[in-house]
């Protein structure tokens, strides 16, 4: 069984089809799924759920919607499959195994791999971080349009930035530079006044034989933060600006970029 929050709700059977369930049952698989194995209140989860729109008789409602959950989660589940609805004193808890729930994946995924890069192996980092953020299926909760939700995509949106990020450094680190150009460029649209990104876009450019775009990827930020900040950019990026037009050799090496600045 396989519940999927990073993107669209779904609920999919361990042969892969996908499991229909009401659009109510649906939003308390996603709140409990995001908080699995953590114990929501019934309030929370009310509030959640139904938002503005709360039933005459919200526990009620809450343990009609609750029975429905664990009845298709037991329809679908493999004898060795830890995933239930409990109900404890006051609130529900999803007890989920981690391979389980995608956003339990994610976050062990990233575990493993910072675990990994702490010990030097960067390519199991690579690969951990690689295989979370496959995870990914578009807008996380998608389905769900509750102020709840927005604020889970948005804590979760900084876990994805830096899972990103991080994994980008690798790459660069790892001489994989052209396989991550699209991404440091996406990334570089939605944060166009992030430095780190910025100079990892720079480095992966120039790493791949594109000197100019990686100079006019600094003149772009340079004017940004003129006209929006009334600052120039740091001291390391107009570093790595220096050196990428004096073609200096520490930008040619596999040293993550920040170390490199730091030398």
């Amino acid at each position: 069984m396989n519940v999927q929050i990073l993107g669209c709700i779904e609920l999919r059977a361990t042969d892969g089809g996908n499991i229909p369930v009401s659009p109510t049952v649906s939003r308390l698989l996603a709140t409990l799924a995001w908080s699995a194995n953590s114990f929501i209140t019934d309030e929370d989860t009310i509030g959640r759920v139904w938002e503005s729109r709360v039933p005459a008789h919200p526990r009620d409602a809450l343990y009609t919607v609750a029975t429905r959950l664990r009845k298709a989660l037991h329809a679908v589940a493999a004898p060795d499959t830890a995933c239930d609805v409990v109900r404890r004193p006051g609130g529900y808890t999803l007890v989920a195994a981690e391979e389980t729930v995608d956003v339990l994946r994610f976050r062990a995924l990233v575990r493993q791999a910072r675990n990994a890069q702490c010990r030097g192996e960067e390519e199991a980092a690579l690969e951990c971080y690689e295989r979370a953020l496959a995870l990914c299926h578009g807008r996380p909760l998608s389905d769900v349009r509750t102020a709840w939700a927005e604020a889970a995509r948005v804590t979760f949106g900084q876990e994805l930035r830096a899972a990103r990020i991080n994994s980008a450094e690798l790459a660069l680190g790892l001489g994989r530079c052209d396989d991550y150009v699209p991404l440091l460029h996406e990334l570089a649209e939605a944060h166009p006044l992030d430095e780190r990104i910025a100079s990892l876009l720079m480095l992966a450019l120039y790493r791949s034989g594109r000197q100019d775009e990686a100079l006019r990827c600094f003149r772009s930020i340079r004017s940004r933060f003129v006209a929006e900040l009334g600052v120039e950019p740091g001291g390391r990026l107009r570093m790595l600006h220096e050196r990428i037009l004096r073609r200096d050799e520490i930008v040619h090496g596999g040293r993550p970029v920040w170390a490199a600045m730091a030398s």
